[in-house]
Protein backbone atom coordinates (compact mmCIF):
# COMPACT_ATOMS: atom_id res chain seq x y z
CA UNK A 1 0.00 0.00 0.00
CA UNK A 2 1.47 3.25 -1.07
CA UNK A 3 -1.68 5.76 -0.23
CA UNK A 4 0.37 7.10 2.66
CA UNK A 5 2.73 8.96 0.27
CA UNK A 6 2.08 12.46 -0.86
CA UNK A 7 1.03 13.09 -4.09
CA UNK A 8 3.81 15.86 -4.37
CA UNK A 9 7.66 15.14 -4.82
CA UNK A 10 9.63 16.13 -1.99
CA UNK A 11 11.43 18.26 -4.77
CA UNK A 12 8.29 20.13 -5.33
CA UNK A 13 7.85 20.81 -1.63
CA UNK A 14 11.06 22.09 -1.22
CA UNK A 15 10.32 24.38 -4.18
CA UNK A 16 6.82 25.20 -2.78
CA UNK A 17 8.64 26.35 0.80
CA UNK A 18 10.98 28.93 -1.35
CA UNK A 19 8.05 30.60 -3.32
CA UNK A 20 6.62 31.06 0.04
CA UNK A 21 9.15 32.81 1.26
CA UNK A 22 9.85 34.61 -1.47
CA UNK A 23 6.32 35.85 -1.45
CA UNK A 24 7.20 36.50 2.61
CA UNK A 25 10.23 38.72 1.63
CA UNK A 26 8.36 40.50 -1.02
CA UNK A 27 5.80 42.01 1.25
CA UNK A 28 8.01 42.17 4.02
CA UNK A 29 10.12 44.88 1.55
CA UNK A 30 6.69 46.41 0.78
CA UNK A 31 6.04 47.06 4.71
CA UNK A 32 2.66 44.86 3.96
CA UNK A 33 1.59 43.38 7.43
CA UNK A 34 0.57 39.86 7.63
CA UNK A 35 -2.39 38.73 9.23
CA UNK A 36 -3.87 35.31 10.02
CA UNK A 37 -7.80 35.61 10.27
CA UNK A 38 -10.17 32.62 11.14
CA UNK A 39 -10.95 29.83 8.86
CA UNK A 40 -14.46 28.91 10.62
CA UNK A 41 -17.22 31.28 10.49
CA UNK A 42 -20.34 31.81 11.75
CA UNK A 43 -21.50 33.85 8.26
CA UNK A 44 -21.15 32.30 4.68
CA UNK A 45 -19.60 33.96 1.38
CA UNK A 46 -22.88 35.56 -0.50
CA UNK A 47 -21.56 35.00 -3.90
CA UNK A 48 -24.04 32.32 -5.79
CA UNK A 49 -21.18 30.74 -7.69
CA UNK A 50 -18.93 29.74 -4.46
CA UNK A 51 -20.40 27.25 -2.33
CA UNK A 52 -19.25 26.74 1.52
CA UNK A 53 -18.63 23.98 3.24
CA UNK A 54 -20.68 23.17 6.26
CA UNK A 55 -19.32 22.60 9.74
CA UNK A 56 -21.66 21.66 12.80
CA UNK A 57 -20.08 23.31 15.68
CA UNK A 58 -20.66 21.90 19.33
CA UNK A 59 -19.79 23.44 22.55
CA UNK A 60 -19.71 20.07 24.19
CA UNK A 61 -20.67 16.72 22.78
CA UNK A 62 -24.64 16.80 23.86
CA UNK A 63 -24.82 20.11 22.72
CA UNK A 64 -27.28 20.97 19.64
CA UNK A 65 -25.43 21.42 16.50
CA UNK A 66 -24.41 25.06 15.77
CA UNK A 67 -23.66 25.42 11.79
CA UNK A 68 -20.73 27.59 10.94
CA UNK A 69 -18.99 27.82 7.99
CA UNK A 70 -15.30 27.23 6.62
CA UNK A 71 -14.15 30.18 4.91
CA UNK A 72 -13.89 30.70 1.06
CA UNK A 73 -11.73 34.03 0.99
CA UNK A 74 -10.48 35.65 3.58
CA UNK A 75 -12.27 38.82 2.56
CA UNK A 76 -14.82 39.79 5.03
CA UNK A 77 -12.40 39.61 7.97
CA UNK A 78 -9.77 41.60 6.31
CA UNK A 79 -12.04 44.46 5.55
CA UNK A 80 -12.76 44.30 8.98
CA UNK A 81 -9.23 44.63 10.31
CA UNK A 82 -8.58 47.45 7.43
CA UNK A 83 -11.66 49.18 9.04
CA UNK A 84 -9.90 49.12 12.54
CA UNK A 85 -6.79 50.79 10.87
CA UNK A 86 -4.22 48.09 10.04
CA UNK A 87 -3.03 49.25 7.16
CA UNK A 88 -1.83 47.37 4.42
CA UNK A 89 -2.57 43.79 5.10
CA UNK A 90 -2.18 40.48 3.19
CA UNK A 91 -3.27 36.57 4.42
CA UNK A 92 -1.80 33.46 2.20
CA UNK A 93 -3.48 30.80 4.24
CA UNK A 94 -6.08 27.84 3.76
CA UNK A 95 -9.31 28.32 1.94
CA UNK A 96 -12.67 26.15 1.57
CA UNK A 97 -14.79 25.68 -1.74
CA UNK A 98 -17.23 23.06 -1.85
CA UNK A 99 -17.73 21.37 -5.11
CA UNK A 100 -14.34 22.31 -6.82
CA UNK A 101 -11.93 19.41 -7.63
CA UNK A 102 -10.10 18.92 -10.92
CA UNK A 103 -6.67 19.46 -12.48
CA UNK A 104 -6.23 23.21 -11.52
CA UNK A 105 -8.91 22.57 -8.06
CA UNK A 106 -8.52 21.13 -4.92
CA UNK A 107 -11.65 22.24 -2.22
CA UNK A 108 -8.92 22.77 0.50
CA UNK A 109 -6.06 25.16 -1.02
CA UNK A 110 -4.00 27.99 -0.39
CA UNK A 111 -4.92 31.34 -1.53
CA UNK A 112 -2.68 34.64 -1.33
CA UNK A 113 -4.77 37.90 -0.51
CA UNK A 114 -3.48 41.89 -0.18
CA UNK A 115 -4.71 45.14 0.46
CA UNK A 116 -2.91 47.96 -0.52
CA UNK A 117 -4.75 51.55 0.94
CA UNK A 118 -4.64 54.13 -1.13
CA UNK A 119 -4.21 52.20 -4.23
CA UNK A 120 -6.72 51.78 -7.10
CA UNK A 121 -7.30 48.73 -9.31
CA UNK A 122 -4.40 50.19 -12.19
CA UNK A 123 -1.79 50.23 -9.14
CA UNK A 124 -2.91 47.08 -7.83
CA UNK A 125 -2.43 45.53 -11.41
CA UNK A 126 1.02 47.06 -11.18
CA UNK A 127 1.87 44.94 -7.54
CA UNK A 128 0.39 41.75 -8.96
CA UNK A 129 2.74 42.07 -11.76
CA UNK A 130 5.80 42.70 -9.96
CA UNK A 131 5.10 39.35 -7.57
CA UNK A 132 4.05 37.20 -10.35
CA UNK A 133 6.87 38.21 -12.66
CA UNK A 134 9.36 37.67 -9.17
CA UNK A 135 8.12 34.14 -8.91
CA UNK A 136 7.42 33.35 -12.45
CA UNK A 137 10.38 35.21 -14.29
CA UNK A 138 8.14 36.41 -17.00
CA UNK A 139 8.06 39.49 -19.06
CA UNK A 140 5.46 42.31 -19.16
CA UNK A 141 2.24 41.11 -18.97
CA UNK A 142 -0.52 42.37 -21.15
CA UNK A 143 -3.20 44.45 -20.35
CA UNK A 144 -6.60 44.27 -22.24
CA UNK A 145 -10.64 45.52 -21.49
CA UNK A 146 -13.28 43.04 -21.32
CA UNK A 147 -14.75 44.33 -24.49
CA UNK A 148 -11.51 44.20 -26.31
CA UNK A 149 -10.72 40.96 -25.30
CA UNK A 150 -14.92 39.47 -27.12
CA UNK A 151 -14.02 41.83 -29.84
CA UNK A 152 -10.28 40.37 -30.33
CA UNK A 153 -11.17 36.24 -29.31
CA UNK A 154 -14.60 36.32 -30.97
CA UNK A 155 -15.39 39.49 -33.32
CA UNK A 156 -18.45 40.49 -31.20
CA UNK A 157 -18.95 44.02 -30.36
CA UNK A 158 -20.34 43.77 -26.56
CA UNK A 159 -21.85 47.24 -27.46
CA UNK A 160 -24.05 46.08 -29.99
CA UNK A 161 -24.91 42.31 -29.55
CA UNK A 162 -27.93 41.12 -28.48
CA UNK A 163 -28.44 39.21 -25.63
CA UNK A 164 -30.35 36.13 -27.83
CA UNK A 165 -26.95 37.20 -30.29
CA UNK A 166 -24.78 36.16 -27.42
CA UNK A 167 -26.14 32.63 -26.53
CA UNK A 168 -26.46 32.11 -30.47
CA UNK A 169 -22.18 32.47 -30.16
CA UNK A 170 -22.28 30.28 -27.37
CA UNK A 171 -24.21 27.55 -28.73
CA UNK A 172 -21.86 27.74 -32.31
CA UNK A 173 -19.22 26.07 -29.81
CA UNK A 174 -21.32 24.06 -27.08
CA UNK A 175 -24.95 23.67 -26.67
CA UNK A 176 -26.19 24.45 -23.52
CA UNK A 177 -29.70 25.31 -22.10
CA UNK A 178 -29.89 28.56 -20.31
CA UNK A 179 -32.22 31.56 -19.30
CA UNK A 180 -32.45 33.11 -22.62
CA UNK A 181 -32.27 36.54 -20.93
CA UNK A 182 -29.48 35.69 -18.90
CA UNK A 183 -27.16 38.31 -20.27
CA UNK A 184 -24.29 37.47 -17.66
CA UNK A 185 -24.96 34.04 -18.23
CA UNK A 186 -24.15 33.80 -21.14
CA UNK A 187 -20.75 36.45 -21.24
CA UNK A 188 -19.29 34.32 -18.39
CA UNK A 189 -19.67 31.04 -20.32
CA UNK A 190 -18.49 32.62 -23.32
CA UNK A 191 -15.52 33.91 -20.96
CA UNK A 192 -14.91 30.53 -19.04
CA UNK A 193 -15.61 27.95 -22.15
CA UNK A 194 -14.22 29.97 -25.13
CA UNK A 195 -12.49 33.03 -24.54
CA UNK A 196 -10.22 31.46 -21.21
CA UNK A 197 -8.51 28.53 -23.68
CA UNK A 198 -7.63 31.13 -26.04
CA UNK A 199 -5.49 33.24 -23.51
CA UNK A 200 -2.45 30.60 -23.58
CA UNK A 201 -0.19 32.59 -25.99
CA UNK A 202 1.03 35.53 -23.28
CA UNK A 203 -0.19 36.35 -20.09
CA UNK A 204 -3.04 39.21 -19.43
CA UNK A 205 -5.10 41.49 -17.49
CA UNK A 206 -8.42 41.06 -18.57
CA UNK A 207 -10.08 44.96 -17.00
CA UNK A 208 -13.19 46.74 -16.75
CA UNK A 209 -15.53 43.94 -16.57
CA UNK A 210 -18.99 44.69 -16.99
CA UNK A 211 -20.66 46.75 -14.05
CA UNK A 212 -23.13 43.57 -13.65
CA UNK A 213 -20.26 41.72 -12.36
CA UNK A 214 -18.81 44.11 -9.95
CA UNK A 215 -19.09 41.56 -7.24
CA UNK A 216 -17.26 43.66 -4.38
CA UNK A 217 -15.50 46.32 -6.79
CA UNK A 218 -16.55 50.05 -7.25
CA UNK A 219 -18.34 51.03 -10.92
CA UNK A 220 -16.46 53.26 -13.02
CA UNK A 221 -17.50 55.40 -16.43
CA UNK A 222 -15.05 54.58 -19.08
CA UNK A 223 -13.96 56.15 -21.99
CA UNK A 224 -16.41 55.28 -23.76
CA UNK A 225 -18.88 56.97 -21.32
CA UNK A 226 -19.74 52.82 -20.37
CA UNK A 227 -20.18 52.11 -16.96
CA UNK A 228 -18.16 49.01 -15.56
CA UNK A 229 -16.53 47.41 -13.07
CA UNK A 230 -13.22 48.43 -11.36
CA UNK A 231 -12.05 44.93 -11.75
CA UNK A 232 -9.37 42.56 -13.18
CA UNK A 233 -8.46 38.96 -13.49
CA UNK A 234 -5.45 37.87 -14.24
CA UNK A 235 -4.76 34.71 -16.87
CA UNK A 236 -1.39 32.95 -17.38
CA UNK A 237 -1.11 29.99 -19.86
CA UNK A 238 -4.82 30.28 -20.08
CA UNK A 239 -5.40 29.99 -16.39
CA UNK A 240 -7.45 32.19 -14.08
CA UNK A 241 -4.53 33.29 -11.66
CA UNK A 242 -5.94 36.49 -9.73
CA UNK A 243 -8.83 38.59 -9.31
CA UNK A 244 -8.55 42.02 -8.09
CA UNK A 245 -11.03 45.01 -7.22
CA UNK A 246 -11.08 48.94 -6.68
CA UNK A 247 -12.84 47.90 -3.40
CA UNK A 248 -16.14 49.11 -2.72
CA UNK A 249 -16.46 51.62 0.62
CA UNK A 250 -20.09 52.65 0.53
CA UNK A 251 -21.71 50.10 3.25
CA UNK A 252 -25.09 50.81 1.65
CA UNK A 253 -24.22 49.93 -1.54
CA UNK A 254 -22.59 46.93 0.39
CA UNK A 255 -25.60 45.82 2.05
CA UNK A 256 -27.58 45.75 -1.79
CA UNK A 257 -25.25 43.51 -2.78
CA UNK A 258 -25.57 41.45 -0.18
CA UNK A 259 -29.08 40.86 -0.62
CA UNK A 260 -29.14 40.86 -4.55
CA UNK A 261 -27.05 38.06 -3.83
CA UNK A 262 -29.23 36.57 -1.68
CA UNK A 263 -31.96 37.00 -3.73
CA UNK A 264 -30.18 35.31 -6.68
CA UNK A 265 -29.12 31.75 -4.53
CA UNK A 266 -33.01 32.00 -3.77
CA UNK A 267 -33.58 31.74 -7.25
CA UNK A 268 -31.64 29.27 -7.72
CA UNK A 269 -31.99 26.94 -5.10
CA UNK A 270 -29.06 27.86 -3.67
CA UNK A 271 -29.20 27.88 0.39
CA UNK A 272 -30.00 30.53 2.50
CA UNK A 273 -26.88 31.19 4.73
CA UNK A 274 -26.29 33.82 7.27
CA UNK A 275 -25.10 36.93 5.71
CA UNK A 276 -21.67 38.98 6.53
CA UNK A 277 -23.75 42.00 8.23
CA UNK A 278 -20.46 42.69 10.21
CA UNK A 279 -18.72 43.41 6.68
CA UNK A 280 -21.39 46.14 6.26
CA UNK A 281 -20.76 47.51 9.65
CA UNK A 282 -17.08 47.71 8.87
CA UNK A 283 -17.59 49.58 6.13
CA UNK A 284 -19.70 52.43 7.89
CA UNK A 285 -16.95 52.72 11.00
CA UNK A 286 -14.75 53.49 7.96
CA UNK A 287 -13.07 50.90 5.18
CA UNK A 288 -10.00 53.33 3.80
CA UNK A 289 -9.83 53.76 -0.21
CA UNK A 290 -7.74 50.42 -0.90
CA UNK A 291 -7.68 48.06 -3.33
CA UNK A 292 -7.48 44.32 -3.16
CA UNK A 293 -7.04 40.91 -4.58
CA UNK A 294 -6.70 37.32 -4.33
CA UNK A 295 -4.38 35.24 -6.26
CA UNK A 296 -4.23 31.16 -6.23
CA UNK A 297 -0.79 30.32 -4.99
CA UNK A 298 -1.22 26.67 -5.85
CA UNK A 299 -1.91 27.31 -9.61
CA UNK A 300 1.02 29.45 -8.88
CA UNK A 301 3.11 27.56 -7.74
CA UNK A 302 1.95 24.63 -10.77
CA UNK A 303 2.99 27.95 -13.73
CA UNK A 304 6.32 27.86 -12.07
CA UNK A 305 6.83 24.42 -11.83
CA UNK A 306 5.43 23.66 -14.91
CA UNK A 307 3.01 20.97 -13.58
CA UNK A 308 0.22 19.41 -14.72
CA UNK A 309 -2.01 18.81 -12.30
CA UNK A 310 -2.50 20.32 -8.51
CA UNK A 311 -1.73 17.25 -6.88
CA UNK A 312 2.00 17.77 -8.05
CA UNK A 313 2.70 20.85 -6.29
CA UNK A 314 0.53 20.39 -2.73
CA UNK A 315 1.47 17.48 -0.19
CA UNK A 316 -2.32 16.44 0.15
CA UNK A 317 -5.12 15.96 -2.01
CA UNK A 318 -8.87 16.04 -0.86
CA UNK A 319 -8.91 12.35 -1.24
CA UNK A 320 -5.53 11.24 -0.23
CA UNK A 321 -5.42 13.63 3.26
Amino acid sequence: MSDWKPTASVENLHKRAAIFADIRRYFAEQQVLEVDTAVLSQCAVSDPFIDSLDVAFRGHPDASAEMCYLQTSPEYAMKRLLAAGSGSIYQMGKVFRNGEEGRYHNPEFTMLEWYRLGFDDKNLMDDVERLVRLVLGIGPIRRCTYAEIFMEKLEVDLQEISTAQLADVMRQHVEVNMDPDDRDGWLNLLMSHVIEPLLKEEPVFITDYPASQSALARIKTNTDGQLTASRFELFVNGIELANGYHELTDPTEQQHRLEADQRSRKQLGLPQRPLEQRLVSALAGGLPDCAGVALGVDRLIMLALQAEHIEEVIPFTFRNA
